[in-house]
């Protein structure tokens, strides 16, 4: 699992480092979100673990571009959820908007 020690420059404040471990190499991150960084190791980390085990794979790059495409494909599956989903809302509005101007437009021939 991921793991982290947030390392803070002498020199420069604004520097927020974040040392991880992911599948036991230590990597030395910056970003504004210590947190966040953590966060995507330990999913990078547990992605790889999952691959190591489903093919007892040892070879370290192997497994990283494994795990990198599982990723990619969750990662495409749901923009394509996403993309289709919000197509589906962009009607419905469109169909309740319409019967919306019917129904103020009945209103307006009646009254």
């Amino acid at each position: 699992m991921a793991t982290a020690t947030k390392h803070t420059a002498i020199k420069d404040p604004s520097n927020n480092a974040v040392r991880v471990e992911i599948f036991d190499q230590p990597y030395n991150l910056r970003g504004s979100d210590a947190e966040y960084i953590l966060k995507l190791a330990e999913y990078v980390d547990g992605k790889m673990r999952a691959v190591s085990e489903q093919t007892h794979t040892v070879d370290t790059a192997r497994l990283a571009v494994l795990a990198a495409l599982n990723i990619a494909d969750e990662y495409h599956l749901v923009k394509r959820n996403q993309d289709v989903g919000s197509g589906d809302y962009l009607r419905r509005a469109q169909h309740l908007s319409s019967a919306l101007d019917e129904v103020l437009e009945d209103k307006r021939r009646a009254g």
